[in-house]
């Protein structure tokens, strides 16, 4: 593990802990106003960066300038579900565009103020305009965090839409269960030094607006695999999402899926977004995946 690494771990330990650390404290931050969720001024002097609205709803399209492609990808944000797309979202949306990945990205409504019943249609309206003018071939379903658990639900309820699977799905440290109930997650949460369940699981309620959380649309845990594009998933051994990330693992075996996982030791939660060697690694493999169209 990076130095860089360790640092990211004690920082997450002293600012970003806390903040799940109780149900209090979960519901303090279900009060809090949202943040921005403008693209950075470097992202819009590199790209074309556009904002459609769907039903009350912005996504924005970053596509390269000047440049003809047949990949893109919808990427969905984490943030647990209560929290606006951040910097470093943007910073992998834009080496996406910089390879020359059209990336369109749901601006979906959070929680208190919104839950998954107007997630779903909305993103539901992306995928459907973008494969208008593009190929399900040439697509890629992106996600970290809650907005990897969007994703792998999202690509659940394709079959019943009549909609295409993308050629992919790339999961980065997705929140598969909004129960927290995997009975090996307390011996990893004592490790993690990003995220606490308890006020977790506050916040899935939140999203799940009072309907059950193991809907496999709030778990896609719980959800079919069968038929499911092949997925890419990336975690690290210190993030609360590992013990899920192995289950569905293991389903995948039994039910014939595809799906790879790369585990990176001593990494924290969502670790191919943060400022690290293994971080910068993941990311740049990533977009090599994405750009250069491999399953």
């Amino acid at each position: 593990m990076s130095l860089a690494m360790h640092g990211v771990a004690l920082y997450a330990r002293l600012r970003m802990k806390p903040r799940s650390s109780s149900v209090a404290r979960a519901r303090q931050r279900l009060r809090e106003p949202k943040a921005p969720a403008r693209p950075p001024a470097a992202l819009l002097r590199r790209h074309d960066v556009s904002a459609r609205e769907v039903a009350g709803f912005v996504y924005r399209t970053v596509a390269p300038r000047a440049r003809a492609t047949s990949r893109a990808a919808v990427y969905l944000h984490g943030g647990a579900y209560v929290s606006e797309i951040a910097k470093q979202h943007w910073a992998l949306i834009g080496a996406l565009a910089d390879a020359g990945v059209r990336v369109d990205v749901p601006l979906y409504g959070l929680a208190p103020q919104h839950t998954y019943r107007e997630a779903y249609p909305f993103v539901t309206e992306v995928y459907r305009r973008l494969l208008t003018g593009t190929s399900a071939s040439g697509v890629t379903l992106v996600g970290d965090s809650a907005g990897g658990g969007l994703a792998a639900g999202f690509a659940q309820t394709l079959p019943a839409l009549g909609l295409p699977q993308p050629a992919r799905l790339v999961l980065i440290a997705p929140w598969l269960d909004l129960t927290l109930g995997n009975p090996e997650i307390p011996a990893v949460a004592r490790h993690d030094p990003w995220l606490s369940p308890v006020g977790l699981v506050e916040l899935g309620r939140a999203w799940a607006g009072g309907d059950d959380p193991a809907d496999p649309r709030l778990s896609p845990a719980n959800g079919p695999l069968t038929g499911l594009a092949p997925t890419h998933v990336y975690v690290g051994t210190r993030d609360l999402a590992l013990p899920d990330v192995r289950l569905l693992e293991r389903r995948a075996t039994a039910e014939g899926a595809q799906v790879t996982t790369t585990v990176c030791e001593g990494a924290v939660h969502v670790y191919p977004l943060t400022p690290t060697p293994e971080g910068r690694a993941a990311a740049a493999g990533i977009v090599e995946e994405i750009a250069g169209g491999s399953a």
